[in-house]
């Protein structure tokens, strides 16, 4: 029976190997062996810290977790892969098929048919690490119910901030300022769709929003930073009955909000985007389905010479080193993928 080696969050900064057996049981299942996963600086950044509230539930969208929160953990959702077996009432995949899958990483994996996404024609499988933040973008641009030549602000220009701000383009945006304590990501952005890039510590947001907008200021405030006061900042650059969405998951850290000045006045509204709902006032027409399809559409159409020259790949025995990067120097990379060959 085919063996496999799975990485576990075991301890705060500290990571570790588990190994296993692994094989087909049912007749819809295939086995996929990895090629590479990729990290999310955000989420698995909180884990590898310890900055997950004690007993917080798994997702529950995503089957293929172990443990429970804080530690020991068998967490991920960014795995892409070759098909090396396929069970006997399998009909849309066939060995040596290349897949993505939301599970966590390790060497290999068994999935259901239902679970396996292929990846679109002449993308390198390497892309296919960005599925999931390019689907988490793209809900927020759905969340976010955008208008033509609105005035957007996107504060985080990891590799979510920087989909969303070139989605944000795409759906209408009239002028799209971002913010980002980084200047690699800030260069990165303007490559990405942004007007203005702007350091948070520094600039003068709320002057340059309103000058940008006549005095009127944003219309949508996109919270992606992972940065708790990113979002007490936002509230003045915010136009009167503007929406901030916050896409952000800022774990055990708390949030701090000046509500009795700007928020209160301007009437305005604080919204969360989920990945793991799509909002149910699109229901009737939107589904995870369409949405998954039209993320494998966008896939191709990335700036991918700029995504590799951004992306910093680390052999899966060497993850620690990739945490401690993330962890302790995240301008050195803006997305770092294991690879297992």
């Amino acid at each position: 029976m085919p063996r496999r080696t799975s990485l576990w969050f075991l301890d705060r900064k500290k990571i570790g190997f588990r190994e296993d057996e692994v094989a087909i049981t049912g007749e819809d299942e295939l086995l996929v062996e990895t090629l590479y996963s990729g990290i999310s600086h955000g989420t698995e950044r909180l884990i590898y810290r310890g900055e997950v509230a004690e007993g917080l539930q798994l997702d529950a969208a995503l089957t293929h977790f172990e443990g429970a929160f804080p530690f020991p953990v068998k967490y991920g959702y960014s795995n892409v892969g070759t098909i090396k077996e396929t069970g006997t009432g399998v009909t849309q995949f066939h060995n040596g098929d290349r897949v993505f899958a939301f599970v966590p990483h390790e060497t290999a994996y068994v999935i259901r048919e239902s679970e396996a996404i292929p990846l679109p024609g002449g993308v390198e499988p390497l892309y296919g690490v960005f599925i999931p933040s390019l689907e988490t973008a793209v809900n927020a641009v759905l969340d976010s119910a955008i208008k033509l030549g609105e005035t957007v602000v996107v504060f985080g220009q990891g590799v979510v901030g920087l989909f969303i701000t070139q989605l944000m383009r795409r759906a209408g945006a009239g002028t799209i300022v971002t913010v980002d304590a980084l200047a690699s990501r800030r260069r990165l952005s303007l490559e990405f769709g942004a007007d203005y890039a702007l350091e948070p510590a520094t600039a003068d947001l709320a002057r340059t929003v309103q000058e940008q907008t006549n005095g009127v200021g944003a219309d949508l405030i996109v919270e992606a930073s992972g940065s708790p006061r990113a979002l007490d900042a936002a509230l003045p650059l915010a136009a009167f009955q503007a929406q901030i969405l916050v896409v952000s998951w800022y774990g055990t850290k708390r949030v701090t909000l000046n509500l009795g000045e700007e928020f209160h006045r301007k009437r305005l509204s604080l919204k969360s985007s989920q990945v793991s709902f799509v909002d149910p006032a699109l229901s009737p027409r939107w589904n995870k389905q369409r949405r998954m399809a039209l993320v494998l559409g966008l896939l191709g159409e990335l700036n991918q010479q700029v995504l590799r020259n951004a992306t910093r790949m680390v052999a899966f025995e060497e993850a620690a080193s990739a945490y401690a990067v993330i962890d302790a120097h995240p301008e050195e990379a803006l997305q770092v993928v294991l690879s297992y060959v």
